[in-house]
């Protein structure tokens, strides 16, 4: 065990995130996602939600110039609430956040270095995060 860790942050989630690369990016796909048929390398948290898994990998994680994160556009283009949950949790605004179209997102996605699959069950609870430069104030 390791003081001052967010206890969402397992050993080997660590290991892939101090792992990755500037501007590299990690997946927190909810449940619903096809991380497994899309990712290289994939860390399963069930029992959580994408915002909170978001939250716990901002303490550890610096976002990139915005934008940092991306989120899927819903089917309508509404904002959803899960959304706006995972801007908060990242520490974004709408203005820094890129919103994807499904099927481009996928793409997108499949190119990233880490997914981290949640039991999230609320739809378009996903988010990429990519990493910024550790050590310097980011968005």
């Amino acid at each position: 065990m390791l003081e001052g860790i967010h206890p969402l942050l397992t050993g080997e989630l660590l290991l892939h995130l101090d792992r990755m690369g500037h501007s590299d990016s990690v997946v927190i796909a909810d449940a619903h996602f096809p991380a497994w048929g899309l990712g290289a390398r994939v860390v399963d948290l069930p029992g959580t939600t994408t915002p909170e898994v978001v939250a716990a990998i901002r303490t550890v994680l610096p976002l990139d110039d915005a934008p940092g994160l991306d989120l899927m556009t819903s089917a309508d283009g509404e904002v959803l609430e899960v959304q706006r949950e995972l801007m908060v949790a990242a520490g974004t605004e709408r203005e820094t956040t890129r919103f994807v179209e499904r099927f481009a997102y996928y793409e997108v996605a499949a190119s990233g270095y880490l997914m981290v699959r949640t039991g999230e069950t609320r739809k378009y609870g996903n988010a990429l995060l990519r990493k910024g430069v550790v050590g310097h104030a980011s968005a």
